[in-house]
């Protein structure tokens, strides 16, 4: 203290606390007065009060704003700055109280509304203090801890026994913090630069909040946007499927009624042949006659078998001789008649009718259905025995297609031996019974009506049982069907008969030329 009794430096602190911790601070201060002679002067400036004690030659003036836990944030904040406001230098510190080492919600409350006005820099100016005048806690809080931590280890303890030590320590404490900030404490132009980080903040926090809310409502907008879209994408694929499902509909009616009309139109056809043949009054021989057209691939042995079922028809053959005689590649559809068994009998050769892809020739159908009337009765499908090609086992849907699907049941399948040089033939039952299944359900299609022919250079005598019962089996088919020829519902019997009767002339005209070149 100076020789006048006036101290020399005056350290003016805000009080931050509740009344209960500052009227105990007060009651502490004013005890040591009277036991330790300090000088204490208590105080009321307008909306705060003051409370000044001499340690020594330094004073400490402790400014308190009565702060109550009901007040909002910003009356709080205006209580304080009543503290600040007066003090021209500004404050050494601010001075948290607490109870007994005891660091509650409330004392959190009021450090958290600090930072936010007065700037985070407020905790370099804050200096905690505990004032124990009854229970005090064992260990400290966590929280407390940490926020010590913050203020640089800034927390001194008063007691009853110990008032001076407290405030010495206090204001070794206030010093330091003074001596390393270089200025004199908290000033109003602090307070007036955190008032401004502060308006800016909440500036920019309302700005923040602002484009918050902009972005939640742009991003409703694009859910609903979205949800938008996808309802009428679902309903558009429900639409498509239901027009999808109308389609297939209308396509299954449409089809339905195509199949009915057509069925109609072959019905209409067949009636008319029908007519037409019963208005057409047939000879005995045509009665009688059975008409077969023998087709197949390029050979397969068809032009050989119509030479041997003629000749072995008429029983023309020998023990010694051979009618095995070379044949020429067929080019176009010929006619041969021969009697047996009391029938006149029709063979049709024909050359291929189908090319490599199924596709038919169809002047060469029409002739051979021309040369076959008034059948055709049966169609006999000539195989080589040991050979069964992918086209010959597509033959049978080749002449569907072209003839019709009853063609099968109006067909024989014929297998030609030609193996000159095989000493004993092979059965043709044991060869369908060892074929291939692909062979075996060409078979199961036709009816499983198959008959062989050996057509070799030597026993030529035993073609002729083979011959019979092939005849026998086409009279028996003949006669399942009840004489009836085979209907093609593509050409009408009138036109058939047209062509057979162009095919007549060019063979007259034929034999005329080579009548007369021979003549010559």
């Amino acid at each position: 203290m100076s020789h006048n009794g006036e101290a020399n430096t005056n350290h003016i602190m805000a009080v931050i606390s509740q009344v209960e911790e500052w009227s105990s601070l007060k009651s502490l201060l004013q005890t040591s007065c009277q036991d330790e002679g300090h000088q204490v002067t208590c105080s009321s400036l307008g909306a705060y009060q003051v409370c000044s004690v001499t340690v020594e030659d330094e004073m400490i003036s402790l400014h308190y704003a009565d702060l109550k836990e009901d007040m909002s944030d910003e009356s709080i904040c205006q209580a304080v700055e009543t503290c600040i406001k007066p003090c021209t230098n500004g404050i050494s510190s601010f001075l948290l109280l607490i109870q007994g080492g005891c660091y509650t919600k409330k004392e959190r409350r009021l450090v958290e509304i600090l930072q936010a006005h007065f700037g985070p820099e407020i905790l370099k100016y804050l200096v905690i203090l505990s004032t124990e005048d009854g229970e005090v806690v064992d260990t400290l809080d966590d929280a407390l801890l940490d926020l010590i931590n913050v203020c640089d280890g800034r927390y001194c303890r008063i007691t009853s026994s110990s008032v001076t030590g407290g405030l010495h320590s206090l204001l070794e404490m206030v010093n330091c913090t003074l001596s390393e900030s270089g200025v004199g404490g908290y000033t109003e132009a602090m307070l007036a630069e955190a008032k401004r980080r502060c308006t800016e903040d909440s500036a920019m926090k309302l700005l923040k909040q602002k484009v918050e809310e902009a972005e939640n409502k742009e991003q409703e907008f694009k859910d609903f946007v979205q949800m938008q879209e996808n309802r009428r994408t679902k309903e558009m694929e429900e639409l498509k499927a239901k027009h999808a499902r109308e389609r297939k509909k209308e396509a299954a009616e449409r089809k339905k009624y195509e199949e009915k009309r057509e069925g109609l139109q072959e019905a209409v056809i067949s009636h008319k042949a029908s007519l037409q043949l019963q208005m057409t009054t047939p000879s005995d021989d045509e009665t009688k006659a059975a008409s077969v057209i023998l087709l197949g691939l390029s050979g397969s042995g068809k032009s050989s078998a119509l030479n041997l079922i003629l000749s072995r028809a008429g029983n023309q053959y020998s023990l010694n001789g051979s009618t095995h005689e070379p044949t020429h590649p067929t080019l176009s559809c010929e006619k041969k008649v021969v009697f047996a068994a009391d029938r006149r009998l029709i063979l049709v050769d024909t050359p291929e009718l189908w090319d490599e892809d199924g596709v038919e020739n169809l002047a060469l159908v029409k002739d051979c259905l021309a040369l076959a009337l008034p059948g055709p009765h049966v169609f006999l499908l000539v195989l080589q025995v040991g050979r069964f090609t992918q086209g010959e086992n597509n033959m049978l849907g080749y002449m569907q297609k072209t003839f019709g699907r009853e063609v099968a049941e109006h067909s024989i399948i014929l297998f030609i031996n030609s193996e000159e040089n095989q000493s004993k033939p092979q059965r043709v039952d044991d060869y369908v019974a060892e074929a291939h299944t692909t062979l075996q359900d060409l078979i199961r299609k036709c009816g499983s009506r198959f008959h062989g022919l050996n057509i070799t250079n030597n026993r030529s005598a035993l073609s002729y049982p083979q011959v019979r019962e092939l005849l026998l089996g086409i009279n028996k088919l003949v006669a399942s069907h009840g004489g009836r020829p085979f209907l093609t519902k593509r050409f009408s019997p009138q036109e058939l008969q047209e062509r057979n009767k162009v095919i007549v002339e060019k063979k007259e005209d034929m034999l005329e030329i080579n009548h007369l070149l021979r003549s010559e």
